[in-house]
This record gives structure tokens, sequence and C-alpha cells, in this order.
């Protein structure tokens, strides 16, 4: 059954539907599968035992998300090898590659939902309007449950990057 949330999200002053289930710290984290830079499949499992902190933007080349992954990029010096830093978006993965290479983010690994919005539709950040993604930040522990959530009521708004961070850094201690 497909989950909508009519009126989920605002872009551009006008109510947008968002299909997917709203996640919440205690849930397990839903696998997905999403394509890396090289066009490699890349899935939750992957980086089990590990703490993971997944940002989610529309576009890398728009401002906010611009400022939000490169944000993350800085930040992940701060915490060692436990940690992976994911940032989804609907970007092709060669347009995830130009960018970060422009950007100069290199601690993030950029991941695709363009094929079929598997991650959007599991995370319920899947825009139907837009077929994009709701700004959105999630933290997962090492056993694949999500320890933190927050879902952007605005697309063009920032998230609230210290309590993710907070939240990052309660779960590795």
């Amino acid at each position: 059954m497909v989950i909508e949330r009519p009126e989920a999200v605002i872009f551009r002053g006008q109510p947008q539907t968002v299909i997917g289930q709203t996640l919440k710290p205690g849930d397990n984290a839903p696998d997905f599968k999403l394509l890396a830079n090289d066009h490699s499949e890349v899935t939750l499992a992957d980086s089990r035992g590990k703490v993971r902190l997944i940002s989610v933007v529309s576009a890398l080349d728009t401002g906010v998300c611009d400022v939000q992954t490169r944000r993350f990029n800085q930040e992940a010096d701060n915490f060692g090898g436990d940690v992976v830093i994911l940032t989804v978006s609907v970007d092709l993965p060669a347009t995830q590659k130009r960018w970060c290479g422009a950007a100069g983010v290199d601690r993030v690994q950029t991941l695709s939902d363009h094929r079929d919005m598997n991650f959007g539709d599991a995370y319920g950040t899947h825009v139907k309007e837009l077929r994009q993604e709701q700004r959105a930040i999630f933290v997962v522990d090492r056993d694949d449950m999500i320890r933190y959530a927050e879902y952007v009521p605005k697309i063009g708004q920032h998230p609230d990057y210290d309590a993710a961070l907070s939240a990052l850094r309660e779960v590795i201690d």
C-alpha cells in the first residue's frame, strides 16, 4: 500500500504531497538501493556496523542543498572511521560526481535516487509532484535503528544542523 501525505512539505509557497511514511527514532531503518557516482549500487547494508548520517537534499547545485552537503563534508573530519555520511538526491550520478569535484566534497558519499525513488519511498521523502526528495536528516546506528529523524517542512529551509550533529555524537559515544 502506497502512503501519501498531502501537504507534507511546501515548495515555493505551494503544498506538496510526500510519498512514504514518516520515520521516527526507534524505527528500523529501511534498506535502500541507490546509485553511487560510478553507477554501482549502494545499500544501507553496505555500511552496517557503522553509524550513518543520511542527509537528504533535492538537488546538489541549489543554494541550501549545496550548503547542507558542504557542511556535513566539513563536519566529517570531526568523526572517526565509524561514521559514514551519505547525501541522497535525485541528481544523476554524473552530476553528483561533477558537483563533488567542483565543490571539493570528498568525505561525504553522494548517492542518487533518480532511478526509481527507492529511498524516497522507503524513507518518506519522495515529493510526488516534483519527483524530488524532501529535505531530511536521519541518524542511523550500527544496528540499523533510526536514532534521529528530521523532515524539513519547506524545501528551501535549512535543517537543524546542530541537533543532527548532537544526535550523531550521542550515538557514537
